[in-house]
C-alpha cells in the first residue's frame, strides 16, 4: 500500500503554478477523459496550439477570467509509489491568508518562481509562512526554464539565493531542493529533460515520490476537544452521557485514564462509540464519542486528554501570529480567540517583535501589525484554554483571532511557534 504525502503549492502571480499542478495531474493520469476534452476545446477557443493545463485547476469563473488562483483547492492524485493530497494555494498577496490555510497541514511545500524573474518579495513571504507553520521540507520549482534557454547559470543563481534564504529561516541542509522545470512543456516535472543535461537531480515527481515522510509519532499525547455532549434520554439509553468530537492527536483505548482540561477532573474511558459501532481503540483523525466511568461536568470547548501528558490550561497566550486583515492590530485590541471548539473573549496585551520576511530581521515593540505581517503577540483570554506548544500538537497549539463585530478572521496564531529571527527555534528535518 502506498503512503500519503500532503503538500502545498505557492508562488507569485504568473509564475505558472496552475499549469504545474495541471501538468502533475495530467502526467500521473489523474484527469478524466471528458475533463481533458473540455480543456482542449477551451484551449482551441483561445487560439492555443497545446492544451492549457492550468484550466484543469482554475475552476472558479473569476479564476479563469483573471488567470489567477483565488481560493485553496485540494487536488488528489496517486502513483504506484505514493498517494498525494495537494493544497493548491493562491499566489496573489491579497490571498496570503488562504496560503496559511492550505499550508497548515502540509508535510512539504512547493514554491514556484519564474526563471526570468527569480526570487520575489512574495516568494520570501511564502517561505516565511511555510517556515512558521513548521512545514519541514521545501522544493523550489524554477519554472519557465525554457524561456531562458535552459540556462544553467540562471538556475544556479536563483537556487543559491533561495536556499540561503531558507537556511536563514531555519531549514537545514538537505531540507530544500531546487528543480529546473517547464510546466508548459513538461521538462523535469514527471520525466527528465534532455535539455538540462547539467541537472542531475530528480524530477519534481520523483522527489515527491521518494522524499521521506515522517510518520505520525505514536507517542503524541491523546487529545479530544469536546464538540458536543450527547444525552439521548431514551428508554434504551436512560443514563447515556457521551462526549463527541474529532480526535486531534494520539490514540485512546478503553480503560485509559484521562483528564478533563481546564477543570483537571480525572476519569477512565469506559467506552468508545463511533458511527460504525463501538471500538476498543481509536486513533487521530477519527470522530468518536467517549463514555467515561465518572459523571463529570464537561461541556463544549473542554479537552479530554491523556492523564500522563496534560495540556496547559492558561489565560495568557504567547504566540506568533500571521495578521490577515486590512485592519491593523494594536496593543489593547479586544478580539475573540477560537481555539479548538471553544471561542472566548480576549485582549491583546503586548506586541513583541515584528518579523521582516524580506530582510530576515525583526522590529522590537512595533506600533501595529499590518496585513500579511508576522509578529509575536501576547493575549489575555477571559477563560483558561487547554493548549499545547505548536511543535507538540499543531491542532491544540494553534488558534484564530476573530473580529467580534462581524466574525471576520483576523489572524492565525501559533502558540510557542517562532522563527529564528523572533526566537531560538529551528525547523527539524
Amino acid at each position: 500500500m502506498s503512503d500519503l504525502l500532503r503538500l502545498a503549492t505557492a508562488g507569485s502571480v504568473d509564475d505558472g503554478k496552475s499549469t504545474l499542478v495541471g501538468r502533475l495531474l495530467y502526467d500521473t493520469k489523474s484527469v478524466l477523459a471528458d475533463q481533458l476534452d473540455a480543456v482542449e476545446r477551451a484551449s482551441v477557443d483561445r487560439g492555443l496550439s497545446t492544451p492549457d493545463l492550468s484550466l484543469l485547476v482554475d475552476g472558479l469563473r473569476s479564476e479563469r477570467e483573471q488567470g489567477i488562483t483565488i481560493d485553496v483547492a485540494y487536488r488528489y492524485f496517486a502513483t504506484p509509489r505514493r498517494t498525494f493530497v495537494l493544497a493548491d494555494t493562491p499566489g496573489h498577496v491579497q490571498y496570503t491568508r488562504n496560503t496559511v490555510t492550505g499550508a497548515s497541514t502540509a508535510q512539504l511545500g512547493v514554491l514556484l518562481v519564474d526563471a526570468r524573474k527569480g526570487v520575489l518579495e512574495q516568494t520570501r513571504r511564502h517561505a516565511a509562512v511555510l517556515a512558521l507553520l513548521g512545514v519541514p521540507r521545501l522544493v523550489l520549482a524554477v519554472n519557465k526554464i525554457d524561456l531562458v534557454d535552459y540556462d544553467e547559470a540562471t538556475f544556479a543563481v536563483i537556487a543559491k539565493e533561495f536556499t540561503t534564504h531558507a537556511a536563514e529561516l531555519g531549514y537545514a541542509e538537505g531540507a530544500v531542493l531546487a528543480v529546473p522545470v517547464s510546466a508548459l512543456l513538461g521538462d523535469n516535472v514527471a520525466m527528465p529533460s534532455g535539455k538540462t543535461p547539467w541537472y542531475s537531480g530528480p524530477t519534481l515527481l520523483q522527489h515527491l515520490e521518494t522524499v521521506p515522510v515522517a510518520p505520525d509519532p505514536e507517542d503524541v499525547p491523546f487529545r479530544l476537544p469536546v464538540q458536543y455532549v450527547i444525552r439521548p434520554r431514551t428508554a434504551e439509553y436512560p443514563d447515556y452521557r457521551g462526549y463527541a468530537g474529532q480526535l486531534t492527536a494520539g490514540t485512546v483505548r478503553e480503560g485509559d485514564e484521562v483528564v478533563v482540561v481546564p477543570s483537571g477532573r480525572r476519569s477512565r474511558v469506559e467506552r468508545i462509540d463511533t458511527a460504525d459501532g463501538p471500538l476498543p481503540a481509536a486513533a487521530s483523525g477519527r470522530s468518536i464519542t467517549l463514555v467515561l466511568a465518572d459523571d463529570l461536568d464537561i461541556s463544549r470547548g473542554d479537552v479530554i486528554a491523556s492523564a500522563s501528558h496534560v495540556p496547559t490550561a492558561t489565560d495568557e497566550l504567547d504566540a506568533t501570529v500571521c495578521w490577515l486583515s486590512e485592519q491593523p492590530l494594536r496593543a489593547g485590541a479586544r478580539v475573540l480567540v477560537k481555539h479548538g471548539t471553544k471561542t472566548v473573549q480576549a485582549m491583546v496585551t503586548e506586541l513583541g517583535k515584528r518579523f521582516e520576511e524580506q530582510t530576515l530581521s525583526s522590529v522590537d515593540a512595533p506600533d501595529a501589525l499590518q496585513l500579511n505581517e508576522i509578529g509575536r503577540v501576547q493575549l489575555r483570554t477571559s477563560e483558561p484554554l487547554p493548549v499545547d506548544d505548536y511543535s507538540v500538537n499543531a491542532r491544540t497549539g494553534s488558534f484564530i483571532i476573530i473580529e467580534p463585530k462581524d466574525g471576520d478572521t483576523l489572524a492565525a496564531g501559533l502558540i510557542g511557534a517562532t522563527l529564528p529571527v523572533l526566537g531560538n527555534a529551528a525547523l527539524s528535518t
